[in-house]
C-alpha cells in the first residue's frame, strides 16, 4: 500500500536508538545509536539529563540511517518519537530549556510524592512528573518563577521537530496530574501542584493524529524535507507495544530494560485498588495496564563494572552457579523502588557464605533478583486477569540467553524474543505509518497496520521444573525480607 521510508527514534534515558522502516518491504533497513549518559556528580537519588543531549544524539542518528547504502531520503514519509517516560522539561516564554530534565528514575521527589499521594487520596509515585513540579517549585523557585511551558522528554523531541508544544494521553498517563479513564488532564491535581500549571500544559492530541509537519528546522536537524507528518508519539512503553505487538488481547509484553516493565492491551480500563498496576492509557486509542519496576539492566550493568570484563564471559560464569545461586539473594533497590513504593530503598545482598561472592554467584543474584521483582508484580496483573500463554521478552536484556531462561523460570511462563529487539523505535515508525494511513482516508486499526512489521524471533524458551520450584521460593522469601527490612509502605 505504501512504499515509503519511516523514520522511529526511541530517546531512552542510556542513549538514543533509530530505525528506518520501509512500509513497501515490510522491512527495517537500517538501525543506529548513540549512547548517552546522567548529568554527573549529582546528590543521591538525583538523576538528570539536559534535552540538548536528546538532541545532539537524534541529529547523529538520523544522520547515520540516512548514510545507509540504498537509502533515498526523498523516500521518507513520515517520523514518530517515542521518549523516556515521567522526566520534566521546563522551557521558559522563549521556548529555551529553564534546567536539566528530572527523569524517571529521579527518587529525590520522594518527599513531595508522598504529600501528594496523601492530598490526593491516591498512589503518585516519586518517579512520576508531578512530585518534579512540586520539588522545583520548593527547591529552585527561582527556575519555577521562569517556567511558561511544562513537556516530557518525547513531547520536546516533537516541538524541536515540528515547533508544535503537544501532549497525548499514553505518556500523560505517568505524569500524576492526567485521568487515563476520562483521557483528560486532572484539574484537582494539578491546582494542588500549582494554579498556574494548567496553563503551561500543551494541548492533547489523540492518538493516530500527528504533532505537525516537519518545520524547516526540524528538517535540517535531520536532514530531510520540510513538511514530512511527525506522528503524535508517545512514551518507550507504548512505543513498545505497538512494536512488540500488544495492540490486542492476550499479548503480554515484559521489557528488561533500565527498567523492568510488563504490560498489555486493554479494550477498557483496568484499575487495580492495590495501585500496583498503573491503568495508563496506551497510544492507539485503548489501554495498557502496566506495572514498572525501576532497577533492572542497571544492576547486573554495576556488578560488571565492578568486576570488569564482557556480559558473555559474566554469563558464562553464571550459567555455571546453579538456579537460586546457592541462596545467596539480591534485593535490587539500588535506586529505589516504585513497586513495591519504596522510594528510599537500597540494594540488599543476603544469604553471603564462603565461596559466593565471586563473579558467577553475584552477576546471577542480579539476574535472578531483578527477574523475581518482576515477577512479584505480574503476579498481580494476573490476578486482575491479564493473562497470556507466552511472553513477549524485549529490551536489552532481552538479548541475554541465560537471562531469557531465567525470566521464564521465574514466571513459569514460555518466553519468545522478536525479531526486532528496538521495539521502541519500531512502534514510533510504525505509528507514523498509521498516522499517514490514517490522514490519506484509510480506516485500519493501529493492530491491523503493526501485524505485518511484528514478528517473534528464535525458539521459545521453556520453564524448567526444577529451577521454577526453587524461584518460587525465592519469590517467598524475596517478598517477606522486603516487607522485614523496610515495612510496611503504600503501594505506587
Amino acid at each position: 500500500m505504501d512504499d515509503g521510508l519511516y523514520l522511529g527514534f526511541d530517546v531512552g534515558t542510556q542513549g538514543t536508538k533509530g530505525l528506518l522502516l520501509d512500509a513497501g518491504r515490510r522491512a527495517v533497513v537500517a538501525r543506529a545509536g548513540r549512547p548517552h549518559g546522567l548529568i554527573p556528580d549529582l546528590p543521591p537519588g538525583a538523576a538528570e539529563q539536559h534535552p540538548d543531549t536528546w538532541v545532539a544524539a537524534l541529529r547523529e542518528v538520523a544522520a547515520e540511517l540516512l548514510a545507509t547504502p540504498g537509502v533515498e531520503r526523498a523516500r521518507v514519509r513520515g517520523i514518530g518519537v517515542s521518549g523516556q517516560q515521567h522526566g520534566l522539561v521546563v522551557l521558559d516564554a522563549d521556548d529555551r530549556v529553564v534546567r536539566p530534565a528530572k527523569l524517571w528514575c529521579d527518587t529525590t521527589t520522594a518527599k513531595e510524592a508522598e504529600e501528594l499521594s496523601r492530598d490526593l487520596g491516591r498512589s503518585i509515585p516519586a518517579g512520576f512528573t508531578a512530585s518534579k513540579i512540586l520539588w522545583l517549585q520548593r527547591h529552585e523557585p527561582q527556575h519555577w518563577q521562569q517556567v511558561r511551558a511544562v513537556l516530557l522528554p518525547h513531547d520536546y523531541i516533537n516541538f524541536r521537530l515540528t515547533g508544535n508544544k503537544t501532549m497525548e494521553a499514553g505518556d500523560a498517563s505517568g505524569t500524576g496530574f492526567f485521568d487515563p479513564l476520562t483521557r483528560s488532564f486532572d484539574q484537582r491535581a494539578m491546582a494542588r501542584i500549582d494554579p498556574r500549571l494548567a496553563a503551561m500544559l500543551p494541548p492533547l492530541i489523540s492518538a493516530g493524529s500527528p504533532a505537525g509537519p516537519l518545520s524547516a528546522a526540524g528538517a535540517t536537524l535531520l536532514g530531510v524535507a520540510e513538511g514530512i507528518p511527525v506522528a503524535s508519539g508517545g512514551g518507550d512503553n507504548m512505543m513498545s507495544a505497538i512494536g512488540s505487538g500488544a495492540t490486542r488481547p492476550g499479548v503480554v509484553v515484559v521489557s528488561l530494560g533500565t527498567s523492568g516493565t510488563a504490560f498489555a492491551y486493554s479494550a477498557t480500563p483496568v484499575v487495580d485498588p492495590e495501585g500496583l498496576i498503573a491503568p495508563f492509557c496506551d497510544s492507539t486509542g485503548a489501554w495498557l495496564p502496566l506495572l514498572c519496576v525501576m532497577n533492572m539492566t542497571g544492576v547486573s550493568e554495576e556488578i560488571r563494572a565492578a568486576f570488569g570484563g564482557d556480559l558473555d564471559s559474566l554469563t558464562r560464569a553464571a550459567a555455571a552457579v546453579p538456579a537460586g545461586a546457592q541462596g545467596l539473594l539480591l534485593l535490587p533497590y539500588l535506586q529505589g523502588e516504585r513497586v513495591p513504593n519504596l522510594p528510599a530503598a537500597t540494594g540488599v545482598l543476603l544469604g553471603i557464605r564462603p565461596g559466593l561472592l565471586g563473579r558467577g554467584h553475584l552477576f546471577r543474584a542480579a539476574l535472578e533478583g531483578t527477574s523475581l521483582s518482576l515477577a512479584l508484580g505480574i503476579e498481580r496483573m494476573q490476578s486482575l486477569g491479564i493473562h497470556s500463554d507466552v511472553v513477549r521478552l524485549v529490551g536489552g536484556g532481552s538479548h541475554n540467553p541465560l537471562w531469557r531462561q531465567i525470566v521464564a523460570d521465574v514466571l513459569e511462563l514460555p518466553v519468545v524474543c522478536l525479531a526486532e529487539s528496538e521495539s521502541a523505535a519500531l512502534g514510533a515508525a510504525i505509528q507514523a505509518l498509521w498516522s499517514v494511513r490514517r490522514a490519506a482516508g484509510h480506516d485500519a486499526s493501529a493492530d491491523e497496520v503493526a501485524t505485518p512489521f511484528v514478528h517473534t524471533s528464535g525458539d521459545v524458551v521453556s520453564p524448567q521444573a526444577l529451577p521454577a520450584a526453587t524461584y518460587r521460593a525465592a519469590r517467598a522469601r524475596m517478598r517477606e525480607l522486603t516487607q522485614r527490612i523496610f515495612g510496611d509502605r503504600p503501594n505506587p
